[in-house]
């Protein structure tokens, strides 16, 4: 009898920023890394629409994904940037309306505008049937309620949760998923018992690098290669085998993003398939 052959485990960096000085001059070669440790697919989030033209190019040189949308740290923009936004979420690369959400901690732009803002890209959202990337720090009450809004017209992914009990919970009551980034490897990270309750069909990983490198790689630029350690840590987490993570949250990924999951490996030359 033959041997089964050894697959290895598949993973989905579903949220980075390549796009990043950090990467500057480098983001191929950090994605050739990723691909060497398991990571088929990525997904390189923009922030404003200036950034979302920069990613697009970047999806297409890489055979990446990417998105387009507003962050609540660039609020404060003018409004056409959302007509750019709106432009770009017509190309097949372009898998999601985002980073979007609020940002009450560092307050970078004003609250009004960034609820308007916000409120504007979940309408886009559910215009174009595209999901949308949420961040929220310290603002659980106003993002529970703008999801809320949404409710039955978005699918959504809280992104690098760090929220409390009342926006997880909602964002679970309208069926959208939660995402858990390098942060689950911090010894003062407070939502450790979220990780084990979240449905396995609405779990997501990712890096959110270069920022918030996790366990054994803290201090350094994250990269996508290390949403492997994400995995690791979420599977310890919630009694389950790193393989099982990393299928789940592949298959929740495509899902999400409207992939193939069986698809091949994306590649440089031809883009996605």
């Amino acid at each position: 009898m033959q041997a089964a052959s050894f697959v290895p485990a598949m993973y989905f960096d579903s949220h980075c920023h390549l796009t990043d000085q950090r990467f500057a001059g480098e983001a191929s070669a950090a994605v050739e890394r990723a691909r060497a440790a398991g990571v088929t697919r990525i997904v390189t989030i923009a922030s404003d629409e200036e950034d979302a033209s920069e990613a697009l190019d970047l999806a297409r040189e890489l055979g990446l994904y990417t998105t387009a949308g507003v962050h609540p740290h660039q609020a404060s923009r003018p409004d056409s940037s959302l007509d750019r936004v709106r432009e770009l979420l017509e190309d097949p690369l372009v898998v999601a309306v985002g980073e979007t959400g609020l940002d009450y901690y560092y307050d970078n732009s004003p609250r009004q505008r960034q609820r308007q803002l916000f409120r504007r890209q979940l309408e886009l959202a559910a215009e174009t049937g595209l999901p949308v990337i949420v961040h929220s720090r310290e603002a659980d009450e106003d993002t529970a309620a703008l999801v809320l809004e949404s409710a039955g017209e978005v699918t959504g992914v809280m992104h690098c949760f760090a929220a409390g009990r009342q926006v997880f919970d909602v964002a679970l009551d309208v069926g959208w998923y939660v995402s858990f980034s390098g942060l689950v490897t911090f010894r003062n990270y407070d939502g450790l018992d979220l990780v084990a309750a979240v449905p396995a069909d609405r779990l997501l990983i990712e890096t959110d690098s270069p920022y918030l490198a996790p366990a054994p790689h803290r201090g350094r630029r994250n990269e996508p290669a290390y949403v492997v350690e994400v995995a690791r840590r979420v599977a310890e987490l919630r009694g389950q085998t790193v393989d099982d993570v990393a299928g789940i949250t592949t298959r929740n990924a495509c899902r999400f993003y409207g992939l193939d999951r069986d698809s091949p490996v994306s590649n440089p030359t031809t883009g996605p398939q």
